[in-house]
């Protein structure tokens, strides 16, 4: 059962990693492309670092505290560097696509 649980977690994460990967290419400006990574990719590096962890802390005797850490700190500084990232782009008015002025008005 923990074998099954590790590796739907691992696919879970590969799966939004991808997609993060993929909006990152695919979408037309910098506050659109901005989500991808940010959003699905920290959901996708989250799930693996989640699994590495319930394995590892499964494998040894102790609790293992560095992928918990890595997670902590990714859950944190992710949205803030896309938060200062947008307001950068704005301050030096990054071009934007008409999509992207019709949902700010």
């Amino acid at each position: 059962m923990l074998e099954w649980t590790l590796a739907i977690l691992i696919l879970l994460g590969a799966f939004f990693t991808l997609v993060g990967s993929i909006g990152l290419f695919k979408l037309p400006d910098f506050y659109m492309r901005l989500h991808g990574p940010t959003k699905a990719s920290t959901l996708g590096v989250g799930a693996i670092l989640v699994a590495s962890a319930i394995h590892f802390s499964l494998k040894t005797d102790g609790v293992s505290l560095h992928e918990i850490l890595v997670t902590l700190f990714l859950f944190i500084t992710a949205p803030v560097s896309a938060h200062l990232m947008a307001k950068a782009a704005i301050h030096i008015k990054v071009k934007q696509v008409d999509r992207t002025r019709q949902l700010e008005k």
